[in-house]
């Protein structure tokens, strides 16, 4: 959600700042606005909509610090007095926040009684205010008690016109600092910063730093700390579009390259397993996988993959119910999944778990993200920069991570193991071959936007499949479709079908194709149409369904590779068929920071 960017240096501030803001929009976001500082004079500029309409009205601030901001509404609608920066009574101070202020109310009518004069419906404008309020001896100070005075997550962005600083504080909110040469930057994500620096330094709970144009000094409740810089191990050339229409359509296209990079990460030339950082003490332990969207539905194909290869003891379930749960017994092995590193309802699952005992894994794409921080051991996705806010690569590179931490941990004899990893390297041929041919599921696609409703069913380990590629079709076409176990259709979905109703139907050749092929017939008497998926050279299925989808022939256990890049591309074209924001959904972001 929300973005904040931050520039202190020898140049002037505006054109890096909205940059920035423009590497940021993924995150999602319905206002913007920047504020710079020159000669102790604050300039300030905000409206809602789109960067780019900001920079129509815009007009010059002049200034070499300032700060600016992407808004996801939470406190009060989009406007251009709800957008960010908010400032203090007499404009000296200029604040941008990620999060949510749970005692806000609380501090704004206090504030109140004291003579601030407030402007705005947000949570975020009692900020300014209580730095105002204890602006005694200078802006780092009054920041620091002020940040002691807010309950709830926080990433803060400060300005002030006599300060030569730019102050970020940070709690259960990202926001990371860029290291340049005479200047440093600030944002709450590392595309933001790749067209300035590689050099960052990712910022803890409960650290302020106190930024100038030569230095970085943080500290960690009100004590000194050092916090070491990293390398961002990602190219600028890969935040961009690289002449696809969209940054979905790329990240598609990437998913060979995600698949092939993970499984080089961890399964070398030898062939062997290595680098994988689990526990290595236990054998069998109960383990519970938790992640949010996608990352949930990749879990979930995680415990087909497991029981494939000999492994009952794990489950799976959304992290945002895992934190109301009575959680889990010590010794268990809790893996969260997140592509960004910085879900809240994640991690606010992974830290109920550590307090319980639990071993925690996390599976993620960003180095330096607060889970790295937070699990005992850490496992990297390779999927490079994904910058449009439906998964896709991530998806992709998060199933290669399950087989191979199922391949560990199973009693898998050694033909087994060097047949599935086989298998790994060559769907991603596979997936390519798909996208090579990506062209003939335009029609496909245009037949599935005449549809208001849409039913997707599958069996087996493709079931999570097909709840992925429903949310594809949710999240960027708009179109409102819902996915079945198959067997689960007479179970009360059969009363919808209709000749309105398509539904699409993964037929994989393992031990539930018959089945499949039975739940198809009964849907056919319903007089529904029959999209499906369907490995090349099956004549079966070409007799009972309206329209068949080949995919390339693979071993059923890595199908849900070839089958979700199917699903992916037809809820793309149907997307732009429609004529949809397929990089910007409405009301969606990229990474959910707040609960």
């Amino acid at each position: 959600m929300c973005g904040i960017v931050g520039y202190i240096g020898y140049k002037q501030a505006q054109p890096i700042l909205l940059k920035s803001l423009k590497r940021l929009e993924y995150r999602g976001y319905d206002s913007c606005g920047i504020a710079t500082i020159k000669n102790g004079e604050l300039h300030l500029f905000k409206d809602k909509g789109r960067i780019v309409e900001l920079e129509k009205k815009l007009p010059q601030l002049d200034g070499k610090t300032g700060i600016g901001h992407t808004r996801w509404a939470t406190h009060g609608e989009p406007s251009p007095i709800n957008a960010h920066p908010h400032l203090d009574c007499h404009r000296r101070i200029a604040v941008v926040h990620n999060g949510i202020i749970e005692n806000y109310l609380d501090l704004k009518r206090r504030l109140i009684e004291e003579g601030h004069l407030f402007l705005s419906e947000t949570d975020t404008e009692v900020i300014p205010h209580l730095i105002e309020k204890y602006y005694r001896r200078g802006l780092p100070e009054a920041v620091s008690q002020a940040v002691n005075h807010l309950s709830g997550s926080f990433a803060i962005a400060v300005l002030g016109t006599v300060s030569r600083e730019l102050i970020v504080a940070r709690k259960e909110n990202p926001i990371v600092v860029g290291l340049g040469d005479k200047e440093n930057f600030v944002a709450s994500d590392i595309p933001a910063l790749l067209d300035y620096t590689d050099r960052v330094i990712y910022l803890e709970d409960d650290d302020i730093a106190f930024i100038t144009s030569e230095e970085v000094k943080i500290t960690h409740r009100g004590q000194p700390a050092i916090r070491n810089w990293q390398v961002i191990p990602w190219r600028l050339e890969e935040a961009k579009k690289a002449g696809y229409e969209h940054f979905m359509l790329k990240e598609i296209h990437e998913q060979p390259q995600a698949i092939r990079q993970t499984l080089a990460t961890y399964v070398p030339e030898t062939g062997t397993i290595t680098g994988l950082d689990i526990p290595r003490d236990d054998t069998e332990p109960n383990i519970l996988c938790l992640g949010c969207g996608s990352s949930f539905y990749a879990s979930l194909v995680y415990g087909y993959i497991f029981d494939k290869l000999g492994y009952q003891n794990i489950k799976s379930q959304i992290a945002s119910e895992f934190i109301h749960s009575s959680g889990v017994k010590d010794g268990t092995w809790v893996i969260g999944i997140t592509q960004s590193g910085e879900t809240a309802d994640t991690l606010k699952a992974l830290k109920k778990a550590k307090e319980q005992g639990a071993k925690t894994i996390a599976i993620t794409n960003v180095i330096g993200s607060t889970v790295t921080r937070l699990a005992d051991h850490i496992l990297y996705i390779r999927a490079g920069p994904e910058i449009s806010v439906a998964a896709t690569k991530s998806f992709a590179a998060q199933l290669i991570i399950g087989y191979l931490i199922a391949l560990t941990v199973a009693s898998v004899d050694s033909y087994t193991r060097d047949k599935v990893l086989t298998e790994l390297r060559t769907v991603a041929i596979r997936v390519k071959q798909i996208l090579d041919e990506a062209d003939c599921l335009n029609p496909i696609a245009t037949l599935l936007t005449k549809y208001s409703d849409l039913f997707l069913i599958a069996r087996g380990i493709n079931y999570p499949v097909v709840l992925e590629g429903a949310l594809k079709f949710k999240e960027i076409a708009y179109i409102h479709a819902d996915a079945y176990p198959a067997g689960e259709l007479k179970h009360g979905p059969f009363a919808l079908l209709r000749e309105n109703t398509p539904v699409v139907a993964i037929a994989t050749p393992d031990e539930t194709y018959q089945s499949l092929l039975t739940s198809i017939k009964e849907i056919k008497a319903r007089s529904s149409p029959v999209i499906a998926i369907a490995e090349e050279g099956d004549k079966n299925i070409e007799q009972i369904a309206d329209e068949v989808l080949f995919t390339p022939r693979v071993e059923p256990l890595v199908s849900p590779l070839t089958n979700i890049t199917i699903l992916q591309l037809l809820a793309y074209y149907a997307a732009k068929e429609r004529g949809c924001a397929i990089d910007f959904p409405v009301n969606l972001a990229k990474s959910v920071t707040v609960p």
